[in-house]
């Protein structure tokens, strides 16, 4: 579905956002919620700073993207805000009451088993690549993604879906391997590499992926390049 200005639904997303993060950030997982089930949105765009601004605060009191907002109601967390769509329009929740209770126990076993460690990892190799501590948390980090990583491919067999049919809980947790992906973890385990690839080719995904990679019109904030460079220069010792 196209982006809207003048859609009932309005997200919020950043107007820049450096490389490594573009593809990434979280409004990507509203989008695609909301081109799976057909709605139309609008997109309010922030410069990087203006997140922690107190307007913005209102919608998201800790200063993050994304935010929705309808009929005048505003939700946060990209968890919250997937399900609240999977549960307002059809096509992200399957119609029995087990497949329906599969769906909300994989979308939190997404945010809440999969993606700390998977995030630890990020902290580790970009936001602290240059601490001291960094290098020797890394085997231990990817030990805890691997066994939890095991432990998804078990439970998804030869199965395509983790709820029988494509649901808000694989959403979720596509979006959460896709942080990850390229660096040896999931590939490691075909099935879920499998399981990625299969929906990066879902149209509804291609369509969100597209949208949010070209609101990335903005500028940089003062610093970043220096910033950059720094980080840069310690995160070949990770590898």
């Amino acid at each position: 579905m196209p982006v809207d200005p003048n859609a009932s639904i309005t997200i919020t997303a950043f107007d820049w956002v450096p490389d490594f993060a573009k593809g990434q950030v979280r409004d990507l997982r509203v989008r695609w919620a909301l081109e799976e089930v057909g709605q139309d949105y609008a997109v309010r765009y922030l410069p990087q700073g203006q997140q922690k601004e107190a307007a913005h605060r209102t919608l998201q009191p800790f200063g993050q993207v994304p935010t929705y907002e309808e009929d005048g109601q505003a939700l946060f967390e990209s968890g919250a805000i997937v399900w609240h769509i999977s549960e307002r329009f059809p096509g992200l929740t399957p119609k029995s009451a087990a497949g329906k209770g599969l769906s909300l126990e994989w979308l939190f076993a997404a945010l809440n088993t999969i993606e700390p460690p998977i995030m630890d990892r990020a902290q580790a190799t970009i936001f602290e690549a240059k601490d001291p501590w960094s290098a020797p948390r890394l085997p231990g980090i990817d030990e805890r993604i691997t066994e939890r990583l095991q432990e998804a491919s078990d439970r998804l067999g030869t199965a395509d879906w983790f709820a029988g049919s494509f649901s808000a809980g694989d959403l979720m947790m596509v979006s959460v391997l896709r942080i990850i992906e390229g660096e040896g973890l999931v590939e490691a385990f075909p099935n879920l590499a499998d399981y990625v690839a299969r929906s990066a080719e879902r149209p509804a995904f291609r369509q969100a992926l597209n949208d949010h990679l070209a609101g990335f019109t903005g500028n940089p904030p003062p610093g970043f390049d220096a910033w950059m460079a720094e980080l840069q220069s310690h995160q070949g010792e990770l590898t």
